[in-house]
């Protein structure tokens, strides 16, 4: 399930953080950082990923 999670993210960040998470803290910072830029976006959303 990781798997498909971090494939969402490479094409939307805000995504894979909201199935790994829920609307929370880490959902609302990841897309200001993927407003802020892609690679931010996508680099938190794979740490988010990666940590749980």
């Amino acid at each position: 399930m990781d798997l498909i999670r971090i494939i969402l993210s490479v094409l939307i960040p805000p995504l894979g953080v909201f199935l790994q998470v829920g609307i929370g803290a880490q959902f609302w910072l990841n897309i200001l950082l993927t407003l802020l830029g892609y690679i931010p976006g996508l680099i938190h959303a794979i740490w988010i990923i990666a940590k749980r």
